[in-house]
């Protein structure tokens, strides 16, 4: 028979994990309280170790067959170690034991949600609110399952009462500003952080959401100050520096955004991101060297990241290395095929390369992804153009104008080519809608095919618009 030992007096978690264990290598049966018994469970369980922690819950189980606490803690690393069945089975179990444990309807929930079992995670994280003494984390689950819903308006609600329990819940704090975001509702957004700033004024997390509200209103100059004050009451806050590092690129203030971003490496390992961050800035004040060093650091550490290779594109197509540049557009493009900008740059390196059926075809992509961009409309026509492909110039520009209707330039290079066409009718009614658009640029026309400056009835239709 085997022996049978209390270790039940004792409150050092440290001494019943150590009599714990002597008591497996000895293949002893000894006895323990409940409280020590979690005291293991829980050593376990920091130690990253279910397997042994659920072995501990099983003895606990035979020791103290009626105590719901241990099912609950089996419950909570079935989940863990995805036995979802399981899992169930001893909350039911449990549930008959203590139905009035909270715990009990949390970790349901939480199995529900998983599942995407919506309605069901509902009802039992409403219970668990009934139940238990500090509901703020339920609160914030309940508002995970109505964002998977797709019911924002309402995740906010619940966000909004689990911030009232816990001023201090950083999560509620970034998924409210998720639900804004994806509402595309940034003034109410504001609103919100402002009020609960005045009421939490050292919230670094309020703050810098308040940032990026701003910085998604375009009001850079207020996002600033927002990120300076979240850096002021949290120092190694390196998110809180890159963001504000991008609101000073968009106020084109790149030497600073450089600054700024460099500190993040002091609070977190640099990464590809930033390093691509500094290349654009470098980029922007044409120090084309240092920026295609930092987009090499870039891609060197995420080889994925096609900003960076395309970003190198852009250095070498700078010093009119179209070729060389052309390759790291490709590279680019690999890893993002739908993007126009990147279609974009590989017509016109090809252009310049006088590769015209490649930048034609390359332009006949950009159009097609982004119909609004005016630019590549009047880009690709031209290379027609050039080739006195007028019927097919026409045709181009008339699908931009479709797209387009109200971009007067389109309306001006259609002039010029119905006139080399020798289509003046046809002409003089576009030069009239697009005077009608915008009179300021018709010195479009003029830069296109300035022969037409000698044109009387053309000058006196341009002085009546623009007088």
């Amino acid at each position: 028979m085997e022996e049978e030992f209390d270790f039940g007096f004792t409150e050092d978690p440290k001494f019943s994990v150590e009599r714990y264990e002597e008591m497996i290598r000895n293949h002893d049966q000894y006895f323990f309280d409940a409280q020590a018994f979690e005291n293991i469970i829980d050593y376990y369980i920091e130690k990253n170790d279910p397997a042994k922690a659920l072995q501990v819950s099983e003895y606990a189980r035979n020791q103290h067959p009626f105590a719901a606490v241990f099912l609950i803690k089996q419950a909570q690393l079935l989940v863990v170690t995805n036995r979802a069945g399981e899992a169930f089975a001893a909350l039911d179990k449990a549930a008959m034991l203590e139905a009035s444990d909270a715990d009990i309807y949390i970790i349901r929930g939480n199995l529900y949600e998983s599942m995407e079992r919506n309605t069901e995670a509902l009802e039992n994280y409403e219970k668990a609110l009934d139940l238990a003494e500090e509901t703020d984390e339920i609160l914030l689950h309940i508002a995970y399952v109505y964002q998977n819903m797709g019911d924002y308006e309402t995740a906010i609600t619940y966000l909004k009462l689990c911030l009232k329990q816990n001023m201090e819940n950083q999560d509620a704090l970034y998924e409210l500003a998720f639900c804004y975001d994806v509402l595309d509702n940034q003034e109410e957004s504001v609103q919100f952080y402002q009020q609960y700033i005045d009421n939490e004024p050292y919230s670094y997390a309020a703050w810098y959401n308040l940032g990026n509200a701003y910085t998604k209103l375009s009001l850079f100059e207020k996002a600033i100050d927002a990120y300076d004050y979240a850096i002021l009451i949290k120092d190694s806050f390196a998110s809180a520096y890159f963001n504000k590092g991008n609101a000073l690129v968009n106020l084109e203030k790149y030497a600073e955004a450089i600054e700024v971003y460099r500190q993040t490496f002091e609070y977190e390992q640099p990464n590809a991101d930033t390093y691509c961050a500094i290349g654009e800035c470098y980029e922007k004040l044409e120090q084309m060297d240092e920026a295609r060093s930092f987009y090499k650091k870039s891609v060197k550490m995420d080889p994925k990241l096609a900003d960076a290779w395309f970003g190198i594109g852009v250095t070498l197509d700078f010093e009119e290395r179209y070729f060389e540049a052309l390759h790291f557009y490709k590279k680019a493009l690999d890893l993002d095929i739908a993007n126009a900008d990147y279609w974009f740059a590989i017509a016109d390196a090809e252009y310049k390369l006088g590769h015209l059926k490649e930048a034609e075809d390359a332009y006949e992509k950009v159009v097609e992804l982004n119909p609004l961009d005016v630019d590549a409309w009047l880009d690709y026509s031209s290379i027609m153009y050039e080739q006195k492909r007028l019927v097919n110039a026409i045709e181009v520009i008339s699908q931009a104008i479709k797209n387009n209707p109200d971009a007067a330039e389109l309306y001006y290079r259609m002039v010029a080519y119905l006139f080399a066409r020798g289509e003046y009718n046809e002409a003089l009614n576009y030069l009239e809608m697009a005077l009608a658009s915008d009179p300021e640029k018709h010195y479009i026309l003029f830069d296109y095919l300035p022969q037409l400056q000698e044109n009387k009835v053309i000058i006196d239709i341009i002085n009546r618009y623009c007088k």
